[in-house]
């Protein structure tokens, strides 16, 4: 068994034993524990648990705040699906749907709280260091959740504004899930804020690996393959064609795109651009790029190539998926 599989067990052993199960009120708990039953490879708990390996850290000082972690996550993803007026999260109905829209912005707040209980074991300095930086990271993510918005109604969007929307959104918690687990391990400043801009980088270059897959990739159980094309949403994709496409085929993306529709025609006449415009290799360039820089703070890093290892196949594995 692999150090992530086994990571994996460790963590869901810990989510059952902090199970929401039988917490009163049933309605205000029973919508957190669907949420994190229906799926989920536990990537973010799995990352703090790596930040913390790759320095020798201990596994059960590290476990609960990787909890938090994935609390966090699944506490977006609930308020994330009532924004975006979501049907399905992981083939499954969303909270706001199952049960109501009032119950999902709740329960999803009970989340948010109980994340931040997860760090109560640490020690006192450390509960410090790291709840600061928690609390940072999750306002940024909240930053970068409005920049998204905003591009719904914005005409143009930049490339430069889109990477700073991904870093916000999906960047900086990466980075800071390794940088906690590094710093509970009581890593040097340097090294864990490396292992930070390691996991950022590989975190803009995973969000640009989503892009590229929702039409390029293979069929995914439980998403709507283009969703971001029917919902118009203004992808690094988007962006890139209307900078490589010539002057008939802006025009005809920004018609498809001024209209909300998840017809068939629209899907196809929008995928041919962005094949003409070769867009993909564009795509798979960019996610090269962010990915080298990446490795490049990596490799700052004073420890034993066996534990950069994990991390290195850790990124293989967000990097090279096609699903």
């Amino acid at each position: 068994m692999s150090v992530i599989e086994q990571y994996q067990e460790l963590i869901n052993a810990e989510l059952e034993k902090n199970s929401f199960i039988g917490m009163a009120p049933k309605a205000l708990y029973e919508p957190c524990d669907y949420i994190l039953s229906i799926g989920g490879k536990r990537l973010r708990p799995v990352i703090v648990m790596l930040g913390s390996y790759v320095f020798d850290g201990k596994p059960e000082k590290v476990v609960k705040p990787a909890l938090a972690i994935e609390y966090f996550h699944n506490f977006s993803l609930m308020h994330d699906d009532i924004m975006d007026e979501a049907p399905l999260r992981r083939g499954k109905e969303t909270v706001h749907l199952k049960y109501n829209v009032n119950t999902g912005i709740l329960s999803g707040d009970a989340m948010l709280i109980q994340a931040y209980r997860m760090f109560e074991d640490l020690p006192a300095e450390q509960f410090k260091a790291v709840t600061q930086l928690f609390s940072k990271t999750a306002v940024e993510l909240c930053e970068g959740q409005q920049y998204d918005m905003n591009f719904e109604t914005q005409n143009e969007v930049s490339y430069e504004e889109y990477i700073q929307m991904i870093t916000l959104k999906t960047g900086v918690m990466m980075g800071a899930s390794l940088q906690i687990g590094a710093m509970i391990a009581d890593a040097k400043e340097e090294d864990y804020l490396n292992l930070y801009e390691f996991g950022k980088n590989l975190g803009i270059a995973f969000q640009l690996k989503d892009d590229y897959l929702d039409v390029f990739g293979q069929q995914d159980f439980g998403k709507i393959h283009a969703g971001d094309i029917i919902e118009n949403k203004k992808t690094i994709l988007y962006i890139k064609a209307l900078e490589l496409a010539d002057e008939h085929d802006r025009k005809e993306l920004k018609f498809w795109y001024g209209m909300k529709t998840d017809n068939v025609d629209k899907v196809y006449a929008v995928e041919k651009i962005f094949r003409v415009s070769k867009v993909d290799f564009e795509v798979m360039t960019l996610i090269g790029h962010y990915t080298d820089i990446a490795m490049s703070y990596l490799n700052k890093i004073e420890v034993e190539e066996e534990k950069k290892l994990q991390l290195k196949e850790l990124a293989g594995s967000l990097i090279d998926r096609q699903i």
